[in-house]
């Protein structure tokens, strides 16, 4: 009874939250799991390099094997970024970094859903390259082909034959933003790794701690130095202090060295992290994920020094809310209660908010606090209702009865923008196709023949409508990093 009660009380509380009594699916915990382990699946059909002998998507097979070695590097392995064939080191890093916070954060959730081995999988193959792609104390691989090409061409990654230079930061051409993400990312896998593989763990730590001193001691935007590579695809659009607080901020977690806590204190303004107040989560803009983090030490250990970084979460926390919860929100919502910041890949930021949330419920949960925004108090009850309410919507409690992770549910996407899952496989179809032949399968009505199993799309428009067409790919696109921060939302429900 009282478990059932439970269950009515969080419903309740999510159509609440969203300020939206629509109709709502009803979700089981074995809904959450079955959704866990497909988002989880979805990192092996992006799986770049010799796939591994525990590869659980068979219709994907072995590419881009010889990446780097035209630049004297081995870059085989990592992933790719979404629905291309490129490999950009940036959001690779990024979505690593999220995957290890759940893995952190929720390791007893993944554990007992037994998802934790398959994440950590998943970190692994991210990582390994991480690793490889530091090639020097000042030297740092950052990305894997040409994207002028790449999207000129519609073709399998095992096809591959469009150019595959590599692009590499150093002291003349410096890169602090991709720098301080693989730090962070690294730092954060070996928090996941310590406890079952100490010397992993120990040499992703001292690889962070090199590729973040590289990152401070060279600074600059890796999108002016190669911009003309990565921009308009991964600019550097909000600098490099944001990341330069972010990996900071999980080097002093992964080994509560006081140099990290003092350069976070003394930097806290210059660098913007204890001044900057911002509405979203990003692979571009990382402010709010340090500020959430670092929160902990403050609630957990009473850290004064932290507290500006602290103040800012709660303003993020504030500012994601619906106004019927929070007054000083400054994030819109569609009809149906799905927050909407962009017509072009909207579900990162959905998901990225739904995980701050989460995380931030637990940290104010744990030392029995809530937020004040604009005089409404926001407990952790709110914030995970809020939280379930977004991973509902993705998951099928919208107006059109859809999923949007492929794979779940009885309705989902059939034209995921996604070479790989858009052409015959090679086990169906063993022959070649070339870069323009294949647009004679973009361009069909017909389903995707292989299934994109557990991607997110980038999800409906401001109506809550989606054009479920193959060549839409601002609303049809999956990409690593919005199923990252799902990860750990879908292990807490």
């Amino acid at each position: 009874m009282c478990s059932r009660l439970t269950r009515l009380l969080v419903l309740i509380a999510a159509l609440v939250c969203t300020g939206s009594l629509r109709m709502v699916a009803a979700f089981t915990a074995a809904d959450y799991a079955t959704a866990l382990r497909l988002s989880i699946l979805f990192y092996d059909v992006q799986r770049s390099g010799v796939l591994p002998n525990w590869q659980r998507v068979r219709w994907r097979g072995n590419s881009a094997i010889y990446d780097g070695t035209q630049s004297n590097a081995r870059l085989s392995g990592g992933y790719y970024d979404a629905g291309d064939n490129m490999k950009f080191g940036f959001p690779m890093a990024f979505s690593m970094t999220l995957l290890s916070w759940s893995a952190v954060d929720f390791r007893e959730e993944l554990k007992q859903a037994g998802q934790l081995g398959h994440t950590l999988n998943a970190i692994r193959w991210g990582t390994d390259y991480l690793l490889k792609a530091y090639t020097a104390p000042n030297e740092l691989w950052i990305q894997v082909g040409d994207p002028n090409s790449d999207h000129a061409c519609w073709e399998r990654p095992e096809d591959m034959d469009t150019p595959r230079p590599a692009f590499q930061v150093n002291t003349n051409r410096p890169g602090s933003d991709v720098a301080a993400e693989t730090a962070a990312a690294l730092a954060a896998a070996s928090l996941a790794f310590r406890d079952l593989d100490s010397i992993y763990s120990a040499r992703l730590l001292t690889s962070a701690i090199q590729v973040f001193n590289f990152a401070n001691n060279y600074r600059g935007k890796y999108s002016d130095s190669f911009g003309g590579v990565v921009c308009p695809f991964y600019c550097s659009y909000s600098g490099y202090n944001d990341e330069l607080v972010w990996g900071a901020a999980w080097l002093y977690k992964a080994t509560r060295d006081v140099t990290y806590l003092q350069y976070l204190i003394s930097n806290g303004a210059t660098l913007g992290g204890t001044t900057e107040s911002v509405n979203s989560f990003d692979w571009d803009n990382k402010y709010a994920g340090a500020q959430v983090l670092l929160s902990a030490f403050v609630l957990g250990e009473n850290d004064g020094g932290l507290h500006g970084y602290k103040a800012r979460a709660d303003n993020f926390i504030c500012s994601i809310l619906p106004r019927s919860v929070s007054p000083v929100t400054q994030t819109a919502f569609t009809s149906g209660g799905l927050l909407f910041r962009s017509g072009q890949s909207n579900l990162q930021y959905v998901t990225t908010a739904a995980f701050l949330a989460t995380v931030y419920g637990n940290y104010l949960s744990n030392s029995r606090s809530t937020v004040s925004c604009g005089g409404a108090i926001i407990t952790p009850l709110q914030l995970a209702s809020f939280a379930k309410s977004q991973v509902d919507y993705i998951l099928g409690a919208n107006r059109l009865g859809m999923s949007y992770m492929v794979g779940f549910g009885p309705k989902y996407p059939q034209q995921v923008h996604h070479r790989a899952a858009s052409l015959p496989s090679k086990r169906v179809y063993p022959g070649m196709i070339y870069c323009q032949q294949g647009f004679s399968w973009f361009q069909t009505a017909k389903p995707n023949p292989n299934q994109a199993t557990g991607a997110v799309i980038g999800g409906p428009d401001q109506s809550d409508n989606l054009n479920d067409v193959r060549s839409n790919y601002a609303q049809m696109e999956p990409t690593t990093y919005i199923n990252a921060p799902l990860v750990g939302v879908l292990a807490s429900l």
